[in-house]
């Protein structure tokens, strides 16, 4: 009881006003809610002026000896020192930056590929994003197998259920931080010591969790993690964190005159500089939720980054709780975590559905309202099979972060009560 009391004294604390009053996007809706913020959250000015400055002041190339050209090369160096203090990297050359976190799980899984040997099992689950999945899976052909991490019927990855799937011969797990589809959160350290103890590696897709909690590399001692800002108050655009020893090794694409070590062994070609800008703004812009709240001023900008994403994850924790009392009062079936016992091991991402009604009628009556939400598989299929549920129709999915307020969640309940009395 304690723990929830001060979640939601903490909560009841959070400058939710302020912060919203930091999107031009929020400020410009009207009525229209967005709780589609799984599929992408929106940006804060200071990420948008990042961006523009970025276009406006140096969009050069990098490498070149004049001053715009410097510093697009110094607003990189700064935005992987931004990068690493985020997720409590080793060093800012363990960042890399890319396109998004699909291509570089491939990246990683060719490099991984090559290096099977006797170590040929890899650990996959059912839970996961397709893309942390189907990469893996195509390293048949080069000799690879693999095992399922199964879900349980409690909607979560037990790692107990792991110890028994790894042994001498794997390779690598690979497994999410936090199901982008039903919002459960996977206890990723304990991962990492199952696996490090057979000599294997982890790789974790933490694109889902980015957004809701405190991302922290070394406490986790993961080997590699994918992220992608477009989830996290950026622009689209993903990057790649490795050990730097790891990195070295794996094989990767790069022209003969790249360096052959992190990070450019890994950035072979042009990335979106102005959106790398915007990336660096929003761990700026995290960092200052964490400042505002605790004004100390000698602080360091992870004590920050840290006071931020624990004042949102202890919001959040209200929101989903709010959440899950509308689902349940409008007689939803919430796939995940519908406990509010175990409500820590989730993110207020709701995965639902509502007796036989129609996913997709839901989702178009909610539009009509001005509320946005998902429907269809979530790019889940193995999940969507777990679930009994079909590719076609799928499930609805309400996804919040912390721009989102307990009144948006209260009309979200009266919409989504009105929609069941019309279509029932």
């Amino acid at each position: 009881m304690n723990k929830h009391h001060t979640d939601n004294t903490n909560a009841a604390a959070f400058p939710v006003e302020k912060i919203r009053a930091m999107f031009p996007a929020l400020q410009r809706a009207g009525d229209f809610i967005f709780m589609d913020n799984a599929a992408g959250a929106q940006i804060p000015q200071s990420v948008l002026d990042a961006v523009t400055n970025h276009l406006v002041a140096h969009n050069v190339q990098r490498g070149g000896r004049y001053g715009r050209s410097v510093t697009v090369d110094q607003s990189v160096a700064t935005a992987r020192e931004s990068v690493a203090l985020l997720i409590n990297a080793y060093s800012p050359s363990e960042i890399c930056f890319g396109m998004n976190a699909t291509s570089f799980i491939r990246l990683v899984s060719l490099g991984i590929g090559q290096m099977l040997s006797e170590r040929d099992e890899i650990i996959v689950t059912d839970m996961d994003h397709d893309a942390n999945i189907a990469t893996w899976l195509a390293l048949e052909p080069a000799g690879a197998r693999f095992k399922w991490w199964r879900m349980r019927e409690d909607g979560n990855l037990h790692v107990d259920d792991l110890k028994p799937l790894v042994s001498e011969r794997t390779r690598l797990v690979a497994c999410t931080v936090t199901a982008h589809s039903i919002g459960s959160i996977v206890d990723v350290a304990s991962v990492a010591r199952i696996a490090h103890a057979a000599g294997a590696e982890v790789f974790l897709d933490c694109v889902h969790y980015g957004p809701h909690g405190l991302m922290d590399v070394q406490a986790w001692d993961c080997d590699y993690l994918v992220c992608s800002g477009y989830k996290n108050f950026s622009p689209h655009m993903g990057f790649l964190w490795g050990r730097f020893d790891t990195l070295k090794r794996l094989p990767t694409f790069r022209e003969d005159f790249i360096p052959d070590e992190p990070p450019y062994k890994v950035e072979a070609g042009t990335f979106i500089y102005e959106n790398v800008s915007g990336m660096d703004a929003a761990v700026r812009y995290l960092e200052s939720i964490g400042r505002n709240l605790l004004p100390e001023n000698n602080r360091s900008r992870r004590d920050n980054i840290v006071a931020g994403m624990n004042a949102i994850r202890d919001y959040e924790l209200m929101l989903a709780r709010e959440m899950m009392k509308v689902l349940k009062d409008c007689g939803a079936t919430i796939y995940g975590v519908a406990d509010q016992a175990r409500i820590n091991e989730r993110v207020p991402t709701f995965c639902f559905n509502i007796g036989k009604l129609s996913p997709q009628r839901i989702v178009e009556e909610m539009a009509a309202m001005q509320i946005g939400i998902r429907d269809g598989h979530m790019y889940a299929p193995r999940l969507m099979k777990r679930l009994n549920l079909s590719m076609d129709s799928g499930a609805i999915r309400a996804s919040l972060v912390h721009y989102n307020t307990v009144e948006e969640v209260h009309k979200f309940g009266e919409a989504l009560r009105a929609i069941v009395a019309k279509l029932s």
